[in-house]
């Protein structure tokens, strides 16, 4: 497995990687994968769960219960769920959202997928983001997976990250350079 020397080097990393490669031996790197993106998903939604992986007030054998719970409301993969446990036993549970993104780089590089952030000031149509989408294809040369998030204060335009390149074309960036050259005159 290949993977970039940064994600296999941090602590999130080295956990992803290493539900990847059981999630690999198991034949269920989808459904992890899928469990992951519903897990992200409910911590964005639940205050509670999020105050879960990230209070370091609950105990572990607490934290583990709970998760327990969570897994079998969710439906999570038996794999997913051990590792939650481990995450809860280990108190590596604040480091989830980290690990979900790094489990998704190391997933996305196997398929030879990059992904790209892309955030903008106003939510793109779905055909804003499939000819994005296309023109990174092209760039890139690779499949590319879009994620996609809105910040007003960008002002208009988008900014693109991919893997540690950053695109900025936001107006928010070109006012700031513009102002920085007007001082400097």
């Amino acid at each position: 497995m290949e993977t970039s020397a940064g994600i296999r080097s941090s602590l999130s990393g080295r956990y992803a990687s290493a539900l990847f490669h059981l999630a690999v031996e198991a034949g269920s790197v989808s459904a992890v994968e899928a469990d992951l993106d519903k897990l992200a998903a409910a911590m964005r939604e639940s205050a509670e769960l999020k105050a879960l992986t990230t209070n370091p007030k609950v105990s572990r054998g607490a934290a583990q219960q709970a998760l327990r719970s969570v897994s079998d409301v969710m439906e999570l993969n038996p794999l997913t769920g051990k590792f939650l446990g481990i995450l809860a036993q280990n108190r590596r549970l604040a480091q989830l959202s980290a690990i979900i993104r790094a489990f998704r780089d190391i997933a996305s590089a196997q398929r030879g997928e990059i992904t790209a952030h892309v955030v903008s000031a106003h939510s793109l149509s779905d055909e804003q983001l499939a000819a994005l989408r296309l023109k990174l294809i092209q760039r890139e040369g690779r499949t590319v997976k879009l994620s996609s998030s809105v910040d007003p204060n960008l002002l208009g335009g988008l900014v693109v990250t991919i893997g540690s390149r950053r695109i900025d074309g936001s107006i928010r960036t070109r006012l700031n350079t513009l102002a920085k050259a007007m001082a400097h005159a």
